[in-house]
């Protein structure tokens, strides 16, 4: 039974649990879930975020088998990397990869081992190791996510984990979670990637993750409170849940209490950390490694499909008083099945041509969001979607409300 949980979401999302918001019963222990839901050079500060966030709870005491790692684990080895079997996650920095469990990699990454590691299902895991949670009423959990994402979705490497709660940003899944369970949680708002690396032309980190896995270097985790380094890591940042839990110290979920204190490390403060926000990553990077022929023909793709999302929201809504509301406004109700059946028939028929390694089309998923929020019925969106995006009409229905005639 899974009690008290601390979770980092973000574009980074963090969650903790435990029976009664104590630093830790003497027989209580400490489980750990880190995932890194990219794949994929650009993406590379999603699994270095990861890497480091799994050095940060091995050195304070926190056993392998008690700790669940999901990462593609595509860049020790790639091509690109300059340095072969060495990740980075900030400038100058030291390699966080060496040791990383490899418990689910490649194709195994998927929503559903997600789901099942925090069930505690491992009949349920495909591929992997089968390692799923197995806490008690007396432990500590700590999730650590960072991935890219969309309104109530986080894209993991071939699919998606739509989130069935109240909220309109993936930065702000966590809206509705009640403060009288023991689950605590911190989300990032707005992600930025952060760290340009000129040697392996990509960002090294995310602000957000960076900024308190490296308050978690530098101090002692025995002293430092959830609620301290909340503040101190606070951009654009979100926390929820039962708030009580943010006075207990790091080390309750991010060490095991009866270890030897990790000794606080020195790190070079770095001037100008370049911040950019994540959905522009692609873009940045190419703006800087490739031709001025490559950028616009990118540019032109990517101007093309938000053409798509702009023509399914004209056909659905008829071009309405509601058009400019659906296609700027970001809601917060959400029609979860509808959402999650459009952002499937989406992905199938209007990203057969695009370079869906950019993941640009995770911006424009809010207007489906919205589309779904605003109530028009679930089939006509579907089928719109299908018709802008096979058969290309210049003329196309408009689609009823739920439970108007």
């Amino acid at each position: 039974m899974l009690t008290l949980t601390l979770a980092l979401l973000g574009l980074s999302i963090g969650l903790v649990a435990n029976a009664f918001p104590t630093q830790q019963s003497g027989n209580g222990k400490n489980w750990v879930v880190i995932v890194a839901g990219s794949n994929g050079w650009h993406n590379y500060r999603h699994q270095a975020g990861a890497c480091h966030a799994y050095q940060i709870v091995h050195k304070n005491g926190i056993p392998d088998k008690q700790i669940v790692v999901m990462m593609y684990d595509d860049l020790a080895t790639n091509k690109t990397n300059p340095t072969p079997g060495v990740v980075i996650n900030r400038p100058n920095g030291t390699d966080v990869y060496k040791g990383v469990p490899k418990d689910y990699t490649g194709d195994a990454v998927t929503p559903d081992n997600f789901l099942a590691v925090l069930k505690g299902d491992s009949a349920s895991t495909k591929q992997g190791s089968g390692k799923v949670l197995k806490s008690g009423p007396n432990d500590h959990v700590f999730v650590y996510i960072t991935a890219n994402g969309a309104p109530g979705l986080l894209a993991f490497p071939n699919d998606e984990l739509v989130f069935y709660i109240d909220a309109c940003d993936s930065g702000l899944m966590m809206t509705k979670l009640p403060d009288d369970i023991n689950v605590y949680a911190t989300t990032a708002t707005n992600s930025y990637a952060c760290y340009y690396d000129e040697k392996r032309k990509t960002y090294l980190g995310d602000w957000y993750s960076v900024n308190w896995m490296e308050n978690s270097d530098v101090e002692d985790l025995s002293k430092e409170t959830l609620m301290r380094q909340f503040k101190i890591v606070q951009s654009h940042i979100m926390q929820f849940g039962n708030e009580t839990l943010a006075n207990m110290k790091v080390k309750a979920f991010q060490g095991n209490a009866n270890a030897r204190p990790a000794p606080p490390m020195t790190l070079q403060p770095v001037v100008e950390p370049g911040l950019i926000p994540s959905a522009d990553v692609p873009m940045a990077i190419l703006t800087r490694t490739s031709t001025a022929e490559a950028y616009l023909y990118q540019l032109k793709e990517i101007e093309q499909l938000t053409q798509k999302m702009r023509k399914v929201v004209q056909c659905v809504t008829g071009d309405n008083h509601e058009n400019p509301k659906i296609l700027s406004v970001k809601m917060d109700l959400m029609q979860n099945q509808c959402y999650k059946d459009a952002v499937s028939r989406y992905k199938k028929h209007c990203l057969t041509w695009f370079s869906t390694e950019h993941e640009y089309y995770l911006r424009d998923l809010y207007m489906l969001f919205n589309l779904c929020v605003s109530r028009y019925g679930t089939n006509c969106i579907l089928m719109t979607i299908e018709k802008v995006c096979l058969v290309e009409e210049t003329g196309c229905g408009v689609c009823k409300k739920e439970g108007s005639e």
